[in-house]
């Protein structure tokens, strides 16, 4: 009876210390915002890279908790409201990533997103992040023009990534795409351990998309930067000789609740594959659209865009 009511007392003991472990680790947010495209493949684009952002947070589980506005709901003043409501909410244990898709520009001295109505700049933003209590932060800016937010959202204690490395790389970007796939790529997570940092998904992220400029023989219009000391001077390669990347890379991302045996089944690496060539000939077609019919531009975009969603839905299934 003793030894029994030993072990009863060590199992509850057990369950006390993990449920204060998860106290402790507190809560996740995950705020997405897409904003506007000006096309109408761009905001479909956009809100697909939303949507699937979205997917990919909510595996974390029930402490993750998942925000996303885009299309006409991705306005300043529904952004207001959001960061209002998460100011109240959010606890300094918790933590805290934005997540910005579309077009930004820079007029030499604003950084700015397009946004329905009003767009936002750089400072808005920022103050609107400085009113988030949560001492680990991640904004990941992948809008054109981003690397001009810089100097306004670093901060102590936040990890600030941006697409581009100045205000002055206008093209839409590709980094978008890179970065949901590190959050569903195995290859994204280098230590093996299950989960995807900020680091492991920045550093996959940035080596793709310089890889596609180079198999695309197009010349690189954006330079993905990363800093996570609380100053504007970021790198392409954060290393302990640079004195970048110690907060993001205990900075979790992605974690699964309880999926950590998943594997990708060999038969849909040639999925991801096909995938990926699918997407790049999108892109390439964006930049020679100035030199096609618009008819057949339509046509080629939405051939691709079609393949593109059944290849996806087999990788789903």
């Amino acid at each position: 009876m003793a030894a029994a009511q030993t072990v009863g007392c060590s199992l509850r003991l057990l369950t006390v210390l993990f449920l204060a472990a998860l106290a402790a680790r507190g809560a996740d947010y995950f705020v997405t915002i897409a904003g506007l495209g000006g096309l109408p493949e761009y905001d479909k684009q956009f809100s697909d890279w939303a949507a699937q952002l979205d997917r990919q947070f909510r595996e974390n589980g029930p402490a993750a908790h998942v925000m996303t506005l885009s299309g006409s709901a991705a306005t300043k003043r529904e952004i207001q409201r959001a960061f209002e409501q998460l100011a109240a909410e959010i606890q300094t244990g918790d933590s805290f990533s934005l997540l910005l898709i579309g077009h930004g520009t820079f007029d030499g001295t604003d950084y700015k997103m397009n946004l329905p109505g009003p767009d936002i700049t750089a400072a808005e933003l920022a103050a609107l992040l400085n009113r988030i209590r949560a001492e680990r932060q991640l904004v990941v800016n992948m809008t054109s023009c981003s690397g001009a937010s810089l100097s306004a959202l670093a901060r102590k204690n936040r990890i600030v990534i941006v697409a581009t490395k100045s205000g002055n790389e206008k093209n839409a970007t590709v980094f978008p795409r890179y970065w949901i796939d590190a959050l569903r790529d195995p290859a994204a997570d280098t230590d093996k351990s299950g989960s995807v940092s900020a680091l492991e998904a920045f550093e996959y992220t940035e080596h793709k998309t310089a890889a596609y400029f180079e198999s695309q023989k197009l010349l690189a219009t954006e330079h993905p930067l990363f800093t996570d000391t609380g100053t504007a001077d970021a790198v392409r390669d954060p290393k302990p000789e640079n004195g970048q990347g110690l907060l993001a890379g205990s900075f979790l991302v992605l974690h699964p609740e309880a999926d950590e045996s998943k594997t990708v089944a060999p038969g849909k690496q040639k999925l991801i594959a096909r995938k990926e060539d699918l997407e790049a000939k999108i892109d390439r077609l964006k930049y020679e659209k100035a030199a096609i019919p618009p008819d057949e531009y339509k046509q080629q975009l939405t051939a691709l865009l079609l393949e593109l969603a059944r290849t996806q839905a087999e990788i789903d299934q």
